[in-house]
């Protein structure tokens, strides 16, 4: 039997210490060896923590203003992964155009930080091949955005708006997505207004990239926005349909002498074949680039005269250039988008893509149809 000299009161806290420390020591031993549960929620947490991606695109090319600045602002906010995969050049007016067969160039460029890529193609383009997966890391952001267009997409500009068109790419492959388009006035807009048209916007991005998160984004539809030319005297916001106001398409007929663009771009197309022949890259390309390089003319065979000789006369070839005019504004329909931009609201369009026609027109077209075997029939 052991005797203790140590004091009761000694011993009690010496034993209380131990305790203490070896709970502690449980504790470390957890802390430092967290078990599979603790370890999944922490790697859960860490991928709700991930920023939403949002995508931008547009139609008047990478270097344009209301692109710029549009996604400094949406990188300075600081709540988003942007990235940017637009045109390396103006390709307004594409319309929903891609390019198939053909060789497209993706380069990597700086912009305010985002992730940005310049494409040689359409908007179009741009859009399928971020979401193809090929280009980007993910195949699905949570919003793509296209704009901000240089002038208005209101009326029947939504056939020709590559803006649009970028918009609509999304939506049909699934995505949420918002067209913004600032309507421009020759002699009064600057770009100063771009400016003004994103903090115009950006709430509706916010607002967007929060709801589609939540299930809440108008499903089947792409929002198309339209800002008044003086975006910051605008009236608010008002939910329009696309009007039926239709611009005018003027030809005007170009001289390839008067105008250096022509001739340069013929001279790149024609230095582009020769490059193609000499590499053998395509044998009908070749055959281009030798016929582009020789001093004969072009010649066309009308008819064989009698005598067997063939009548040749020398082929046409001519310049024309379109530009957009404004006609008369006939579309008095309040709670269209062209009439509430011209009155300074920011009209805010629902745009549905629907291959099936509506009930109406399908029982049309088939009467229609019905009548037109009948009478076929009745002919034979």
């Amino acid at each position: 039997m052991s005797t203790n000299h140590l004091p009761p009161s000694l011993i009690s806290n010496l034993q209380n210490a131990l305790i203490a420390r070896k709970g502690g020591g449980d504790e470390e031993t957890k802390e430092g060896n967290p078990s599979t549960e603790e370890a999944q929620t922490e790697e859960s947490n860490e991928e709700g923590s991930r920023k939403p991606v949002v995508l931008v695109t547009n139609c008047d090319g990478i270097g344009s203003p209301g692109l710029e600045l549009l996604v400094q602002a949406l990188v300075r906010h600081g709540e988003y992964d942007v990235h940017v995969c637009a045109p390396d050049s103006d390709k307004s007016a594409s319309g929903h155009s891609v390019t198939p067969c053909e060789t497209l160039a993706v380069n990597s460029t700086e912009m305010h930080g985002a992730t940005a890529f310049e494409v040689s193609g359409t908007p179009v383009d741009c859009v399928s091949l971020a979401l193809s997966g090929s280009l980007f890391s993910w195949s699905r952001p949570a919003l793509v955005v296209s704009g901000i267009n240089k002038g208005s997409s209101c009326g029947h500009h939504i056939l020709y708006s590559g803006a649009i068109a970028g918009a609509r790419e999304a939506l049909l492959c699934g995505v949420p997505s918002l067209s913004i388009s600032l309507s421009w006035r020759k002699n009064e807009s600057n770009e100063s207004h771009f400016k003004d048209a994103v903090g115009v916007c950006l709430p509706l991005i916010h607002a967007a990239i929060r709801d589609t998160e939540k299930g809440l984004f108008p499903k089947s539809c792409l929002l198309n926005i339209e800002i008044p030319s003086s975006p910051t005297t605008n009236k608010g916001f008002k939910v329009t349909r696309q009007s039926v106001w239709r611009p005018a398409l003027n030809w005007q007929a170009v001289s390839a002498n008067r105008n250096p663009a022509a001739g340069q771009y013929m001279s790149m197309h024609q230095s582009l074949g020769v490059q193609l022949a000499q590499l053998s890259r395509d044998a009908s390309a070749a055959g281009a680039a030798r016929r582009n390089t020789t001093q004969k003319k072009n010649v066309e065979i009308e008819s064989v005269a009698a005598a067997g000789k063939p009548e040749t006369k020398e082929a046409v070839k001519k310049f024309f250039r379109l530009e957009f005019g404004e006609n008369e504004h006939e579309d008095l329909d309040e709670d269209h988008n062209f009439r509430a931009v011209e009155e300074g609201f920011v009209a805010v369009t629902p745009i549905h893509f629907q291959l099936n026609a509506e009930d109406e027109i399908q029982t049309c077209a088939s009467d229609w149809l019905a009548s037109a075997l009948k009478g076929s029939e009745e002919v034979s």
